[in-house]
């Protein structure tokens, strides 16, 4: 409903093409100014603000910080960090809100900024929508000897470093284990291999050379064929492939094969099962695989699906006090270790699993038997139509459904993030999910392009 109601804010904060609006450097400055004035509500606190490696980043840094020091609000700048890294440091620093400025999986010439509460988790809608509001007031300037001063953390790498191995207990060690890992040339490249290798793993990184321009460039969860091929040539026994901000994690087997985000849950699911502390069930989103569905009810573990979106998901574990959901995606929240989606915190927690139990990873997930599932994504210019109301698409996606049966699904839904409109089918032939699944997509072309 966000991306709807709002004005600026999508489903994932404020993201775009860079230098088109708002993602500018005029429409940060304001929106520094505007956060400021709705978050910053203590003069000895400061908001925190970190960025992955997008060469858009110090632009967007600088904007940021003038705007939020012309409303008196002081600032920690932490320099390329991943989006959990941020969402832990503006906990513990204590401050009164974090931004995190990133275009998380896109290309490098978007960009986007993400915002925190002093908890460490996203923003509730009514405080988006305090800072639109406040964006719509002249730009003022507090007076001179009320401006926000800055500062670097220069330890926030290492702050970060310690949390991550805290998660997975002191006893399990990675000896033995040799990982690759891609980061995606994004904000993990320095501190996802030092948390793997501090645990005792052989690691092999790759993606680990940022220039500005190959953020998420064929490596990284979006691509997790690079990481792949890495296992197989260095006979790895894992790989873990990270996002350009790091909150997203996708591994692969020993052989190569992509483990997503719905076989990390059930992996995980099942490990907290068997030792008594999984709380409750697990939470999905309208996307996760049918296969994740039926393999936890066969453990008689609880499952529900949201809206696409972590924040949908975050909201449905909280409120029926569950710590544990995600999406296919890997966007996995682990809230009872910590407070948002955080790749290289997921992925040890898999580790964890296979050094406690002996197993690999291709044994753990086994048990998934993932139905086939195509997603389309069309292009729409400007604004998204309004799907509903489109009796052309509505009928085909009535006879795509009645084709499919009981056995399938049609999730028609425009990104969050992205101009697109996001066609997905699933079914028990593959070879039929395809071809609907196209023919659908050219009727929703052919209806947004009339």
């Amino acid at each position: 409903m966000a991306a709807m109601t709002n004005k600026y804010f999508g489903t994932d904060g404020i993201r775009g093409r860079v230098g088109d609006a708002p993602v500018t450097a005029d429409f940060m400055l304001r929106l520094g100014r505007a956060a400021g004035k709705v978050l910053a509500y203590e003069d000895s606190r400061s908001v925190v603000i970190g960025k992955d490696t997008r060469i858009s980043g110090y632009m967007f840094e600088s904007a940021l910080e003038a705007g939020l020091a012309a409303a008196g609000a002081n600032v920690a700048l932490l320099g390329p960090m991943p989006t959990p890294a941020i969402a832990y440091l503006t906990r513990t620093l204590h401050a009164c809100a974090g931004i995190v400025i990133s275009a998380s999986h896109n290309p490098f010439y978007d960009n986007g900024i993400k915002f925190f509460s002093a908890d460490g988790e996203k923003l509730p809608d009514d405080i988006e929508q305090a800072i639109e509001a406040e964006l719509d007031q002249d730009f003022s300037t507090v007076d001179s000897k009320k401006m926000g001063k800055a500062v670097r953390i220069e330890d926030a790498a290492g702050r970060y470093i310690e949390f991550c191995k805290g998660t997975i207990p002191f006893n399990i060690l990675l000896g033995g284990l040799r990982i690759v890992v891609d980061c995606a040339n994004g904000a993990t490249y320095r501190v996802a291999p030092a948390i793997l290798e501090e645990l005792g793993a052989e690691v092999i990184a790759i993606g680990n050379k940022p220039d500005g321009l190959n953020i998420n460039s064929g490596c990284g969860s979006t691509h997790p064929g690079f990481v792949s091929q890495a296992v197989v040539a260095q006979g790895a026994d894992v790989g873990i492939a990270l996002d350009g901000d790091g909150d997203r994690v996708i591994m692969v087997d020993a052989e190569g094969r992509t483990v997503n985000g719905d076989e990390l849950l059930y992996i995980l699911a099942v490990a907290r099962q068997d030792l008594g502390q999984l709380q409750g069930g697990v939470v999905g989103t309208v996307m996760s695989n049918f296969g994740l569905e039926l393999a936890l009810k066969a453990r008689e573990i609880p499952f529900l699906r949201t809206p696409v979106g972590d924040r949908h998901v975050h909201r449905a574990l909280v409120s029926n006090g569950w710590t544990l959901g995600g999406e296919a995606s890997g966007h996995l929240l682990c809230l009872d270790k910590t407070s948002t989606g955080d790749g290289i915190v997921s992925a040890l927690q898999v580790l964890e699993v296979m050094v406690s139990t002996g197993k690999s990873l291709a044994d753990l997930a086994t048990d998934v038997q993932k139905l086939p599932q195509v997603m389309i994504n069309v292009p729409v210019n400007g604004q998204v139509a309004d799907l509903e109301g489109s009796a052309t698409i509505d009928a085909a996606v009535r006879s795509v459904q009645t084709r499919l049966g009981d056995t399938g699904r049609v999730i028609l839904r425009p990104s969050g993030t992205e101009p697109l409109i996001r066609v997905t089918l699933e079914g028990t032939d593959a070879a039929q999910v395809n071809q609907l699944a196209k023919e659908l997509a050219d009727v929703v072309r052919t209806e947004l392009m009339a």
